[in-house]
């Protein structure tokens, strides 16, 4: 398993399992059949509703010796209501005790953006907070605290443009070791990849096989499947390989870590699988061209009628 090095020689592998929108049941079968086929990756949060079964699934699999917890990386990240500094370590205790560890390896702000304590979704613009009220930089401190106590070992960032990196690295003491963004062929980013290789920032694909499975409000009436493009299903015809191994390998070839999700555990394999697979120059050199900057999730939440947030002005676009 190829694996991406942080500064202080720790090693994250690049394949995880991701575990968004797994529902109750059977999200502790997958990240148990995914520990079995070797993963040792998991990526989690918060507001996923799933870190208690999760938990579960890890103590079990460290009782059985299916893998030793220094062997495993942990992500999860910190929610938009618990931005305030004296929420911060509330909330990362919250996430310890679910997934029954005692440190994370990785710990992300969800969102550049703070939403009122007490709540997991905005009602209403009211309850979205202006940036200038709460800033991402008193957050940020209060994260770094997280790895100065030991808490997690590395922090990072999720959903952040190269604006909004670059104002936070202006006032870090810790620099963000990850931005973990929506990534695949129709959406690029090649400004971020450019700003975050010179700045020593490593990137993780989420939604890299397209969402297949994202909830229909997420769905525009001519949307393309990614996992049917014509250029990736040729080249997964050719190499006798499924579509999915291929943008898999894809991002994992990029530079990039990468958590595909599924519950069902031949697929869990076969995603596994696709860090055996050997795209050559060709086939980087087509599923780059398939860039359309189309953007799955584009933080609706956040730009509710009367909020301080615009799609602009939360992409920076």
């Amino acid at each position: 398993m190829k694996t991406l090095e942080f500064v202080n020689g720790d090693r994250m592998p690049v394949l995880g399992l991701g575990t968004w929108n797994a529902a109750a049941g059977d999200v502790y079968q997958a990240v148990k059949e995914a520990i079995r086929c070797g993963y040792r990756h998991i990526d989690c949060a918060l507001i996923y509703g799933n870190e208690p079964e999760i938990g579960q699934a890890l103590t079990e699999a460290f009782t059985e010796g299916l893998a030793h917890r220094e062997q495993m990386w942990i992500t999860s990240k910190l929610w938009n209501s618990y931005h305030a500094p004296a929420d911060v370590q509330s909330a990362l205790n919250q996430t310890l005790a679910d997934l029954q560890l005692d440190y994370l390896d990785l710990y992300l702000m969800h969102w550049p953006v703070a939403i009122r304590q007490g709540r997991l979704m905005p009602e209403s613009a009211q309850d979205i907070i202006p940036p200038n009220a709460l800033p991402v930089s008193a957050t940020w401190q209060a994260m770094e605290s997280l790895v100065d106590n030991g808490s997690c070992k590395h922090i990072g960032v999720s959903n952040f443009s190269v604006v909004k990196l670059k104002a936070l690295l202006d006032s870090a003491r810790l620099t963000p070791e990850m931005n973990q963004i929506e990534l695949h062929p129709y959406l690029q980013h090649p400004g971020m990849l450019d700003f975050c290789n010179r700045h020593g920032i490593h990137l993780t694909a989420y939604a890299p096989l397209g969402s297949p499975d994202r909830p229909a409000r997420l769905r525009a009436p001519d949307d393309s499947v990614l996992l049917e493009d014509p250029v990736i299903t040729a080249i997964a015809d050719r190499l006798a390989a499924a579509p999915a191994q291929i943008l898999i390998s894809w991002a994992i070839r990029r530079g990039w870590a990468v958590i595909p999700k599924s519950v069902t555990p031949h697929r869990i394999k076969q995603n596994f699988d696709a860090c055996e697979i050997e795209l050559s120059d060709q086939d980087i050199l087509e599923i780059d061209k398939l860039n359309r900057n189309r953007r799955y999730f584009a933080g609706g939440l956040w730009t509710i009628d009367g909020s301080p947030y615009t799609t602009a002005s939360l992409w920076d676009d």
